[in-house]
């Protein structure tokens, strides 16, 4: 099968799930997953599941990709912080639904940062910036951001990430639950930040790869 018919395809089954809203389905639509994934063949790069990418790493499964997407409510012209880039593929659907806004992606491994920086670079995907760092830190520099989300697991999500989104904007992350403890699971929740601290949901369980060090992967 060729990639956009099995993009299409892909995006057609999504379009079936009431928690992935048409702006993201139109993004997933955009991004050649093929090319972030090029080892696994087309149609694993369009099934619906996790990809590796090495180092004990994966891209998320489309529909998750989705359904973050669509919970970060973010517009054209928006600013956003990614925390852990990894193949870059999630940075990509997400620069699709803020441009001509910027994704600032912060990767703990210098490998698949320098991967990733050059496959976005070849995709034309030029509003995504990717740096290496520590996750739990941010991107300060380019502070205050109209959203953020973490695509590895983390015992909470960060202060410093939640610190740098506007009042009104949206952190979406995977979270351990029962604080990490063993069996305790993840759970994907969304924060709205405002003025009075931060409003959250739980949007059901998730299984990311854990954060290390300071972040994971994308």
């Amino acid at each position: 099968m060729d990639p956009e018919t099995a993009r299409e395809r892909m995006v057609d089954r999504l379009g079936r799930r009431p928690d992935v809203d048409s702006a993201a389905l139109a993004a997933l639509r955009a991004v050649p997953r093929h090319e972030f994934v090029p080892d696994e063949g087309v149609e694993a790069a369009y099934a619906d599941r996790p990809v590796p990418i090495g180092d004990g790493q994966t891209a998320s499964a489309p529909s998750v990709v989705g359904l973050m997407c669509s919970l970060l409510e973010v517009e054209a012209g928006d600013d956003v912080v990614e925390v852990g880039t990894g193949c870059g593929y999630h940075a990509a659907v997400t620069a699709e639904l803020v441009a001509p806004g910027g994704v600032y992606s912060v990767e703990y491994d210098p490998d698949l940062a320098a991967d990733a920086r050059d496959r976005l670079s070849r995709l034309g995907y030029d509003a995504v910036r990717v740096r290496v760092g520590d996750g739990r830190e941010g991107w300060p520099e380019h502070a205050p951001y109209d959203a953020a989300y973490l695509t590895c697991a983390a015992p909470e999500i960060p202060d410093p990430v939640v610190d740098q989104v506007r009042e009104g904007g949206r952190v979406v992350a995977p979270v351990d639950a029962d604080g990490g403890r063993l069996g305790g699971g993840q759970r994907l929740v969304s924060l709205r930040v405002d003025g009075d601290g931060v409003e959250r949901e739980d949007h059901g369980g998730v299984r990311f790869v854990p954060m290390r060090g300071g972040d994971g992967e994308g």
